[in-house]
């Protein structure tokens, strides 16, 4: 990677009417992307031949308050969104329309976030009751609640598999990250968390992110900063020969205030995004011998209007970075070098 490059803008994506929350890059045809907003709606946006974005399906009329998070499933054929309204709604593209084909209801108020495990088999919802909640995949589009598990003493911001096992991240507006897993009794309990002790955050976690491999992960936080954790082992099944995680390093002074978006492409750019309507990209900096540190690759100022509440990163080879905002827009970036 060169020592600094530009983030191209190449095209904002406007419709919504309220503030943009999430975004989410269908893992099997990355020419699509779904946004969720304060407006109620999803909207599946498609790029097209000329490389151009383009409204392509609203889904409305299902949540009655803000959509906050949205996921597609591993195949890319079903979207699920968490909301406001207590509810999860999981969405079908059947015949070229998006239909609701079912809702999962459990939490006392306000989902935010969902997330599908790496086989499609389970999904994972948090909210402001403080709870986790694991679903089921059964046939049909039902989907049973097998586990709700109690264990932040505030607001959980967001839920996300592991890449490859069915370990379970969340993290909290206690200022921790808890990592869950299933014991041999179908039971699911936490196996670890890093927090302040653990050289952990300080202030509210919003977001995690793996990469590719899924032995590192990075967290971002209401204390400005940006964590690195790592695990040495990747082969562990189960909760009785969890390998725990550590932190590596801890990036800080990109952003002066809170940051709400990390997310760790496939080619190793970490994009995070915050409150100061700021994007930064990282990279590991592959001189140092003496264990991983991360410098700063690229830096937009005034990316949007207002805070960037998601940051992700198209699946494709040469990836695009989509951008949400409380601005009501979405914006592609393409990362190009300067040398």
């Amino acid at each position: 990677m060169d020592e600094m490059g530009e983030l191209k803008h190449l095209q904002t994506l406007e419709g919504h009417t309220d503030r943009v929350w999430g975004l989410a890059w269908n893992p099997t045809n990355t020419n699509i992307l779904a946004s969720c907003s304060g407006d109620k709606t999803v909207r599946i946006w498609q790029q097209d031949i000329s490389g151009s974005f383009h409204c392509q399906a609203v889904l409305e009329e299902t949540h009655t308050r803000t959509i906050r998070s949205c996921a597609w499933s591993p195949s890319g054929k079903r979207l699920a969104t968490a909301s406001f309204d207590a509810t999860a709604a999981i969405w079908e593209n059947i015949g070229g329309d998006y239909e609701c084909v079912s809702t999962l209801e459990g939490h006392e108020n306000e989902v935010k976030s969902v997330s599908w495990n790496a086989a499609g088999s389970l999904i994972a919802t948090c909210g402001r009751d403080k709870s986790v909640w694991i679903w089921i995949v059964e046939p049909g589009n039902e989907f049973e609640c097998v586990a709700v598990l109690q264990g932040h003493t505030q607001d959980v911001k967001m839920v996300q598999w592991h890449p490859s096992m069915d370990l379970l991240f969340s993290c909290s507006y206690d200022n921790s990250i808890k990592i869950w897993a299933e014991d041999g009794d179908d039971d699911w309990h936490c196996v670890q968390t890093l927090n302040e002790a653990s050289n952990g955050h300080t202030s509210t976690v919003w977001a995690l992110s793996f990469n590719a491999s899924g032995d590192k992960m990075v967290t971002c936080s209401d204390d400005l900063t940006i964590k690195i954790w790592g695990t040495d082992s990747l082969h562990s099944e189960s909760g009785d020969d969890f390998a725990p995680w550590r932190h590596f390093c801890t990036i800080s002074g990109c952003h002066d205030r809170t940051i709400f978006s990390v997310h760790w492409s496939r080619n190793g750019v970490i994009a995070s995004g915050a409150a100061d309507d700021a994007i930064r990209l990282f990279v590991e900096n592959d001189e140092l011998v003496d264990g991983p540190m991360y410098r700063l690759l690229s830096k937009k100022e005034k990316a949007h209007e207002m805070d960037v509440n998601s940051v992700q990163w198209s699946p494709k080879e040469k990836p695009l970075l989509a951008s949400a905002s409380d601005d009501g827009t979405i914006k592609i970036w393409e990362y190009a070098s300067t040398s």
